[in-house]
């Protein structure tokens, strides 16, 4: 290799390095990007009702704030409220579990019990569980400074990136060839349509999703029907894995009552996917990017490994945009164009071959 080729291969890689130790920094730009794009759409549909866009953009953040206060102020307190029953539940559910145990040593052979040993120590296993999220107050007020100062700097980002989009957009568009300019701008159109079209389709599910819970909890009267609907509905962000999440902290709490309930509650959940699979995701997310279900899954598995909580909550966006430019930039401009030398008995196979037919 050239000095001028091994030159690049190190700032390459000291690239790279300084981009990983500031990936979080990186992340909160990302999520002021995506939030900044969503909101956009907002202040253009107010701008079409001839409002200025300065006072289009204070509306929008406005409403935003008013409901982000009116959630802290009216929905968080019950949360608490009902987070601390269920602290104060968690000894009794590990007595139930505990008398469920014994019940079934009863009826089922012993050796099985001998094999699979899952259950003998869950009673004790919970109590320290609760004693250390309770003893690690410090770390909890650290990490809460921290979540503060990310907070703020992801919204002064993007108050900055909605006042005034276009010139960050055209020093984006100036980083590629000449050539390819007019190609990268539609692509960026590309991913904010499909941004947009995912977070709509995503709020709705969530919502519904949230309100059949509760609904469906409260017949059952499952205790702290309003933390799990509001946690049913905020794992929904996460698909497949969120869901599955959200079963669990209802189920133990109907185990209280009696098994059979928490069997009930479990159904409960699987008609309300259901219904989510069936009936939502067809008619609300019909314009949203199409996402395989494995593809989803990993993306939430690597990105949660590398980033952590935050990784989480952006996988999906981060899987949108990651797809759309591997489809327009490598398939379509890269290998749909890429010319070589065909075998003489493969001409003909090759010219009838239609490349809508192998997107598709």
């Amino acid at each position: 290799m050239k000095f001028g080729q091994w030159l690049g291969l190190i700032v390459l890689a000291i690239a790279l390095y300084i981009l990983w130790q500031i990936r979080y920094v990186v992340l909160l730009i990302f999520a002021s990007v995506v939030l900044a794009t969503i909101l956009n759409r907002v202040v253009r549909g107010i701008q079409r009702l001839r409002v200025n866009r300065g006072i289009a953009i204070a509306i929008t953040m406005t409403v935003l704030l008013a409901l982000i206060i009116g959630f802290f102020a009216v929905i968080v307190p019950r949360i608490i409220d009902q987070l601390k029953e269920f602290v104060v539940l968690i000894p009794a559910i590990s007595d139930r579990f505990r008398i469920w145990y014994n019940w079934l040593q009863t009826v089922v052979p012993g050796q099985f019990f001998e094999d699979i040993n899952l259950l003998n120590n869950l009673a004790g296993q919970l109590q320290s569980l609760l004693a250390q999220i309770l003893g690690n107050v410090l770390l909890l007020v650290n990490t809460s400074l921290t979540a503060i100062l990310g907070f703020l700097l992801f919204f002064v980002v993007t108050i900055m990136l909605l006042a005034d989009p276009a010139p960050y957009r055209r020093i984006l568009i100036l980083t590629f060839p000449a050539f390819y300019r007019r190609r990268v701008d539609q692509i960026l159109c590309e991913c904010e349509a499909a941004l947009i079209g995912w977070i709509k389709g995503t709020l709705i599910t969530m919502f519904f999703v949230a309100l059949l819970s509760f609904v469906g909890l409260s017949v059952l009267r499952v205790p702290l029907p309003l933390v799990n609907a509001a946690l049913a509905g905020l794992l929904e962000f996460i698909p497949n894995v969120g869901p599955t999440l959200s079963v669990f902290p209802p189920a133990l709490l109907a185990l209280l009552d009696a098994p059979w309930k928490a069997v009930a509650v479990i159904g409960l959940y699987v008609v309300i996917q259901q219904v989510e699979s069936l009936i939502l995701v067809p008619l609300i997310m019909q314009q949203e990017v199409s996402l395989l279900p494995v593809f989803t899954i990993l993306a939430v598995v690597v990105f949660a490994s590398f980033f952590g909580f935050l990784g989480l909550f952006l996988a999906i966006p981060l899987l949108i945009v990651t797809q759309i430019w591997l489809k327009e930039v490598l398939v379509k401009d890269v290998l749909n164009k890429w010319r070589g030398k065909v075998p003489r008995d493969r001409k003909a196979y090759l010219a009838s071959v239609d490349d809508t037919k192998l997107e598709s």
